[in-house]
Parts: C-alpha cells; structure tokens; sequence
C-alpha cells in the first residue's frame, strides 16, 4: 500500500465504504440495542471490558489522574460506527464533548432518544464518515466496525483524517482465527449469542494485518490486547488475542 501520509497531512478519501447490507442488518436491530438481554447483549457483556482499556489508554496518552472522575473533560471525542450509542454515552459521562456517527438512521434515531432521556446532550450523525466532515478530534474509537466495512484501508484513512495531530485512536475488532471462525461465527450464530448474519470471518483482520493498513493510513499501532473469556473470569482483558482484540494507536 503506498498511500501512508506524513503526521498531521492525512487526508479523507471521500469515498464509499459503507455496505448498505450492513447498515440494513445493523438498522434492523435498533430498537433492541439497549436491551441487555435482547440481541445485542454480547455487546452490553463486552462494554464494560472495552470502556477498562480506554480508561486506561486515556489516563496514559494524557497522563490523567486516575482517581479523576472525568478525564475527557475539555476534550472531543468521536465514535465511528456509534449503533444505538452504548459507548457514546460512557464517554459523554467522563467529561467528553461527544459526537457518535453511524451508517444506520435508525440506529442514530434510537441513539439520539436514548440519550436524551439519560440527560446526556451527544451529537449523533448518520452517514459516511468522509462526507460528514466533521473536523478532528482528541479521542477517536472504533470498535467492532472495521469488519464490516467495504475498504478497509479507504477507511482507515479516512478515520485517520478525523484525529487530531496529537489525539487517541482506540479500535477493536476479531482476529481471524479457526477458534474465531469456530465460537464468534458458526457456534455464536447457531445459539444467537449473535444475531445471524453479523459476521463474515474472510473479513476479520488479525492484528499484524491491522498494524499494517495503520500504518499506511500514518498511524502507529500499540500493543493489542486480547478479549477472551473463560468460565469464572467472563470476558476480560488478556494476552490471549484467538477472539477478539483491542488496541490503540496514534500518530508515527
């Protein structure tokens, strides 16, 4: 790939990435994002995981107190791929002055709704990312959204593009794996821990592929972390990446 750019020059592709089949499949389940038992509970099972290492990452990368109650206070912040905003509103709840975008109205409908009635003022957006232009931000997160897109470095470019010179990119996605294959898509599917049809494993990206298409989009990666899970323990962070993993990245 011969697109990287220097620190502080990226520039949005302006172009298509979204998958209307995916922003359909995703829309289709909007009005039970926020139930917690409903098709969406893997996610309300994984947040508190994720929100874990984006505290840290946030107490590091600006060197916070860690006892501080809101640590993005005075700082902005961007969730690409936001759904129904389960971390939007975590977010929002640590001082951030956030913004949620998303390729489904309906998700951005029911995201808007709820956090209005949670007393929370975010800003929710539907469409493509490159076309939004939406300016930069202190804090960028990703999760579970790269999978699903139809250009992933066209994308990442364009994520790229969104982050401030100095700012936090924070992503997660699976790797792809046969133990990911086997339990996120066949056994995960065929129980409905996830709703049918969520994932493609030929789009996972492993992390080796991820530090890559950073790279070439200017940013450099951190040491991933794995989300795995094993009886007694949940899911929680871990050395163990065969699932799925969470990493951050910033500028090179």
């Amino acid at each position: 790939m011969s697109d990287a750019i220097s620190r502080g020059e990226t520039k949005s592709t302006g172009g298509t990435t979204i998958r209307p089949e995916e922003a359909a499949h995703f829309g289709r389940l909007a009005r039970d994002w926020w139930d917690a038992k409903g098709p969406m509970a893997s996610l309300h099972q994984v947040n508190p995981v994720r929100l874990q290492f984006i505290r840290d990452a946030i107490d590091m990368h600006w060197a916070s107190d860690i006892e501080a109650a809101a640590p993005l206070r005075g700082k902005s912040a961007l969730d690409i791929g936001c759904g129904a905003g389960l971390l939007c509103e975590p977010l929002a709840r640590l001082g951030g002055d956030v913004t949620g975008v998303d390729a489904s109205t309906e998700n951005v409908g029911v995201a808007s709704a709820h956090a209005e009635s949670s007393g929370l003022d975010i800003r929710y957006m539907a469409g493509e990312l490159a076309s939004l232009q939406l300016g930069q931000f202190d804090l960028v997160t990703c999760l579970e959204v790269i999978e699903h897109v139809s250009d992933k470095a066209a994308f990442l470019r364009d994520v790229a593009a969104s982050l401030k010179p100095d700012g936090l990119l924070v992503m997660s996605t699976p790797n792809r794996t046969a133990a990911s294959k086997l339990l996120l898509v066949e056994a995960a599917e065929r129980v409905g821990y996830v709703p049918r049809g969520t994932h493609d494993w030929d789009d996972f990206v492993t992390p080796d592929e991820l530090a890559g298409l950073l790279a070439d989009a200017g940013l450099a990666m951190g040491e991933p972390r794995g989300i795995a899970w094993r009886p007694g323990k949940s899911l929680h962070l871990s050395s163990d990446m065969s699932l799925n993993y969470i990493v951050t990245a910033r500028f090179a």
